[in-house]
């Protein structure tokens, strides 16, 4: 067998079983959707898989309907963009002086972040500190527990430290500050690990919903997560169903929760597009760097 050949037979054989992992990945997501846009006999009958069966909107016209999911997602969004916007200044903040070996205690400083990363004070000593805080019912009870998270800061030190120090050195020479340095050199260097931590912070806010549970009473500050937990947990679906009488067509609890998690998932996904040509810049990044 000829060189090509077996390099065509590897070729196939890898193609296959990525196209396999793929669909085996995608299968459930599929199945969801296709839940949510299947009628009520197909579903009941436990005819849909990966396709939809008898195509029916309901499930969505009920979900895009009801004012209080749309007042979460309106709420999720705006609390998404402002976690993020504000962990990643606080973890560029935290980062960059760590950098600097002239900083005195600069050690000690990483033994605590490191320690916070596998021991920490508990739920309930969590929940005692917000409370009295007064941060219940509070948007900063979603956004400060998480403003800084350890591992991404970690990675953050890593990839400056990483930069030349002789572009730091030739700015300071040139009268530049450190915070001159830092937005005009470090951080468009480090626009790759800067759209990976902001898409996991991002990613991290949008699908919590444990911490709104414990500190969140007031309804019109649920994020969309906690909606759908809601949902999952029964708690919710009559509140959809009163849409029916408006379609005149009786609807699953199943086709509904289906219906809300695509309303919950599809944003998010979104943003990943935006955010590709960042990742393909780090991984060619770092394969001119190895």
């Amino acid at each position: 067998m000829s060189e090509r050949t077996s390099n065509r037979i590897f070729d196939i054989v890898n193609i296959t079983f990525v196209a396999l992992f793929v669909l085996f990945c995608l299968a459930p997501f599929l199945h969801v959707i296709a839940v949510s846009l299947s009628s009520n006999r197909a579903i009941t009958s436990g005819e849909v898989t990966i396709f939809p069966i008898e195509l029916n909107w309901n499930a969505y016209i009920n979900v895009f309907s009801n004012n209080a999911m749309i007042r979460s997602l309106v709420f999720t969004v705006i609390l998404t963009f402002a976690t993020t916007v504000l962990c990643m200044l606080f973890t560029v903040a935290a980062a960059y002086p760590l950098t600097k070996r002239k900083l005195k205690g600069r050690k000690f400083f990483m033994y605590l972040i490191v320690i916070t990363m596998f021991f920490s004070g508990g739920i309930i000593p969590e929940y005692l500190l917000i409370r009295d805080l007064h941060l219940i019912n509070s948007v900063w009870s979603l956004i400060l527990p998480g403003l800084v998270s350890p591992f991404n800061l970690i990675i953050l030190i890593s990839f400056f430290n990483n930069i030349p120090a002789s572009l730091e050195e030739s700015a300071e020479i040139d009268g530049s500050s450190h915070l001159r340095t830092l937005m005009s050199i470090i951080l468009p260097l480090s626009m790759p690990v800067m759209a990976t931590l902001a898409l996991f912070y991002a990613v991290g806010r949008w699908n919590g919903f444990q911490d709104s549970l414990m500190y969140i009473n007031n309804p019109d500050l649920y994020p969309l997560q906690l909606k759908l937990f809601q949902m999952v947990q029964n708690n919710m679906v009559s509140e959809l169903t009163q849409m029916e009488g408006a379609n005149r067509t009786p609807l699953t609890p199943e086709s509904l929760k289906a219906a809300t998690v695509i309303f919950a998932t599809v944003p998010i996904l979104a943003v990943y597009p935006w955010l590709q040509k960042y990742f393909v810049s780090g991984v060619m990044l770092g394969a001119v760097k190895g």
